[in-house]
């Protein structure tokens, strides 16, 4: 099916489950909810910062606590986090061959890419967007 990456089952273990710690982190389960989250941010003019993203998948887990962090830092973009396998067309369609992988969209188009889970390069790639938005931080 596409691009899609399988969960791993693990005799009743739910860590295949993606989980996001907190923040100020939205987890898009449907295709809806997608829209209503781009729709939403394009109405208060933020940037959609989207963590593609699987529970089975270590790098993820890893990171996942410092993208919130950074939701809480930067507060106007909007933060989301999607399954890869929950969601796997909308995954198919961004064309995600790895995870994690962010994409950065403004008014639902691509604005900035990363993939993997690099703090330093995605804190970089942040700032750098929320710069040449003249947005502030707080």
């Amino acid at each position: 099916m596409g691009l899609c990456f399988s969960k791993q089952h693990n005799n009743g273990d739910d860590s295949s489950h993606l989980v996001v710690p907190g923040g100020k982190v939205d987890l898009v389960t449907t295709k809806e909810t997608w829209e209503e989250k781009l729709a939403q941010a394009s109405r208060e003019g933020k940037i959609v910062l989207a963590n593609f993203s699987a529970g089975w998948c270590g790098p993820c887990k890893i990171i996942a606590p410092y993208y919130c962090e950074l939701s809480e830092k930067y507060p106007s973009l909007m933060f989301l986090t999607i399954d890869v396998d929950e969601l796997c067309d909308l995954s198919t369609s961004y064309d995600i061959k790895a995870t994690p992988t962010f994409f950065f969209l403004k008014d639902g188009q691509q604005i900035e890419k990363l993939v993997g889970s690099n703090k330093a390069e995605l804190l970089k790639k942040i700032t750098a967007v929320v710069d040449s938005q003249g947005q502030c931080q707080h």
